[in-house]
């Protein structure tokens, strides 16, 4: 599974650790990735699903649905079947 945001689509970025004498090597910064099990009141259920931590606190200010309107991601794909 990539580490990327099933919501926002956010995901490592790439860059250089530079050292006092200049020195660059690559380095990785991860998503701070949580899975977590949210109810949607709308849908009537619980959706699991594996987002940011700031994603989940516009989740907690928002709404699910509205939070998944807004970034083009239609809610009804995170119910299970």
């Amino acid at each position: 599974m990539s580490r990327r945001c099933q919501i926002t689509g956010t995901s490592p970025l790439v860059g250089n650790r530079v050292s006092h004498a200049h020195n660059k090597t690559k380095m990785r910064q991860l998503p701070n990735l949580q899975r977590k099990r949210i109810w949607v009141p709308e849908l009537g259920q619980y959706v699991r699903v594996r987002i940011t931590a700031r994603a989940l606190r516009s989740i907690a200010k928002v709404g699910f649905v509205p939070f998944c309107r807004k970034n083009g991601i239609d809610p009804k794909s995170f119910v299970r079947s």
